[in-house]
């Protein structure tokens, strides 16, 4: 078992670098990975909005889900470490899907 201190590490790594993973057929590169999991994402929540439910319940279990899969991978300090820089992100229009208007 990792410490939590190597697990911490791993984590930092892995959220400063694309993501790279193995599957049975040859990888897609990082760019149409991150694109497919948004359109995966994308559909079930427009399902789940068709079937009735709240965009902000789904945001909240969006996030749940998110954070728990990131903690049971890499543990709650690495987890922690990462959620301290998004106030600054969120401040910063990295999460705003509206355009600004020049």
């Amino acid at each position: 078992m990792r410490s939590a201190l190597v697990r911490a590490q791993i984590f930092v790594e892995f959220m400063s670098r694309p993501a790279a993973f193995s599957i049975a057929q040859d990888p897609l590169p990082d760019l149409e990975q991150k694109q497919t999991a948004l359109s995966y994402l994308s559909e079930a929540w427009a399902e789940a909005r068709h079937d009735g439910v709240d965009g902000d319940c789904l945001a909240q279990a969006s996030l749940f889900t998110a954070l728990a899969e990131l903690v049971s991978t890499y543990g709650e300090d690495a987890v922690a470490k990462f959620a301290e820089g998004l106030p600054a992100r969120v401040r910063n229009g990295e999460f705003s899907l509206k355009l600004a208007k020049q």
